[in-house]
């Protein structure tokens, strides 16, 4: 009997009547335990991937934090004093300082957030248990038929 890329038997070639009962039933069963091992693994690797992706999202989040922060302090101490200058009040001029930095961080949590929203799950795996759930309704039913 011809196997399949994950090391199954390809399901047509497959005589049940030169088989008994038993046999049928340990293969099945080993199908499924097969079938449930290779789900696994698909998880898991889909896992991996979108662990690579949260860790990518995290790592701009930090070096924004980081330049956020040394941005705002540097920069608006030159701004705000600039403001003085020009003539505004100083609690005016930081407040406005200020709140252009709350709109800056604002913006840049957008941008990650909508970054992660992105991140589908496990697309595969959802759809090969949607499908190997799908043939064995089938199995049963028929097997209730008969």
């Amino acid at each position: 009997m011809p196997e399949t890329r994950s090391g199954g038997q390809a399901a047509g070639d497959f005589n049940a009547a030169e088989h008994s009962l038993g046999e049928l039933v340990s293969e099945t069963s080993g199908n499924i335990s097969r079938l449930v091992r290779l789900e696994i693994e698909l998880a898991k690797l889909e896992i991996a991937q979108d662990a690579r992706k949260v860790a990518k999202s995290l790592g701009m989040f930090a070096v924004a934090a980081v330049l956020g922060h040394l941005f705002i302090i540097l920069l608006s101490i030159t701004i705000g004093l600039s403001l003085w200058a020009v003539g505004l009040a100083p609690w005016l001029a930081f407040l406005i300082v200020t709140v252009f930095y709350l709109f800056v961080a604002g913006l840049l949590s957008f941008i990650g957030i909508r970054h992660l929203k992105r991140l589908q799950g496990l697309p595969r795996t959802s759809a090969t248990m949607a499908a190997s759930m799908a043939a064995l309704r089938r199995e049963r039913s028929a097997e209730a038929e008969a």
